[in-house]
């Protein structure tokens, strides 16, 4: 008999209650050079959800940045698993293996076992944490998510995105620090994963995962990467200026791949859930893979709503094409993220 496939059953997402438009965050640190501000306020960014400390960020050290990331991920991580159950009639102690993804900090112990003990989850439920691998890692994680609920019918795997981009920062006024404080928000959302769906939600459309494709630019290693910085005595994230040319440039290749594989194309997709990557980025996919903007509506939204998000972002987009209620029954997905190495993660789902 053959092997059910993973199904995504529901999402839940949360950020910091603190919300902040790009003027607020000039006027807040007194940020007076044009050049610096010009980036902010052409981001396409309306508003972020932000952890900011009540001084100046410039005085923070990498310890304190590290608390924040920590109970950041706390408070957002236990909002978005508590969400995406609501609706499932399932409780935490249901949860037979925990995945948690983020970059914005290390933890050892890492955030999954903070987890069980903040929230109750049973003390024997299997888990993972991947850290470090950057805004693509979504996907990277739903991957052998569905690969364990595929294994494990009938059993329920939860993966939490869960990023506070806010501790990655660094206040200096260079134009390299200027980009990244510009663009990223904090976020976290979780999906619960599974062969099928709990009872109450039984006759809600729930989308197959049918396969994953990735392509790792190994040229690219360096187009996004953290550094050590020795003057502030902090991680340092860089983002080169090329990065959306680089997708654009690459991102059909395990797009085609994945749908050849499955004897589809572009035409047959029905939904996008693209990363929120940044205008330039979003619209190098847009254009290299012939999109519309209706396509990339939700993309574009969680952007102008909350900034790039890392690897909880695609989630944020998937939570905003549920709520629409325009999926049926046998519809196309493609999930696409982008993020260091340079690496292109996409997956194909079909209601």
């Amino acid at each position: 008999m053959p092997t059910p496939p993973a199904v995504l059953i529901s999402v839940g997402t949360a950020n910091p209650p603190q919300r902040y438009t790009q003027q607020d965050l000039l006027d807040r640190f007194g940020v007076s050079d044009a050049k610096v501000a010009a980036v902010f306020t052409n981001s396409h960014i309306d508003h972020r959800h932000l952890y900011l400390p009540d001084g100046e960020p410039s005085s923070e050290t990498q310890g304190e940045l590290l608390e924040r990331h920590r109970s950041g991920a706390l408070d957002m991580g236990v909002r978005a698993i508590t969400r995406c159950l609501e609706e499932t009639g399932l409780d935490v102690r249901d949860i037979d293996y925990l995945c948690c993804v983020t970059t914005t900090g290390f933890l050892c112990p890492g955030i999954s076992a903070l987890l069980v003990a903040e929230l109750g989850l049973r003390p024997d439920v299997s888990r993972s944490d991947i850290v470090g691998m950057g805004c693509n890692a979504g996907l990277n994680g739903l991957n052998p998510v569905a690969a364990w609920s595929a294994a494990n019918p009938g059993r329920y795997a939860l993966m939490l995105c869960v990023e506070v981009c806010s501790a990655a920062y660094v206040w200096d006024g260079s134009m390299r620090s200027a980009v990244v404080n510009a663009l990223f928000g904090d976020g976290a959302a979780a999906v619960l994963v599974g062969t099928s769906a709990p009872a109450g939600l039984a006759d809600r459309p729930l989308p197959k995962v049918l396969g994953f494709s990735s392509q790792v630019l190994a040229g690219n290693l360096s187009a996004m990467r953290f550094d050590w910085d020795h003057v502030q005595a902090k991680y340092s994230f860089y983002l080169d200026p090329l990065i959306p040319y680089v997708i654009g440039a690459n991102v059909a290749t395990p797009v085609l791949r994945l749908l050849g594989e499955h004897g589809l194309k572009p035409d047959d997709i029905d939904h996008w859930v693209v990363h929120s990557g940044g205008k330039k980025v979003i619209d190098g996919v847009k254009y290299n893979l012939d999109l519309t903007d209706h396509e990339l509506r939700h993309t574009r939204s969680v952007l102008r709503d909350h900034g790039n998000l890392s690897s909880g972002s695609f989630l944020f987009s998937y939570g905003r094409l549920l709520a629409e209620g325009t999926v049926q029954t046998g519809d196309y997905g493609v999930m696409m993220t982008m993020g260091p190495g340079t690496t292109i993660e996409t997956a194909l789902v079909r209601w």
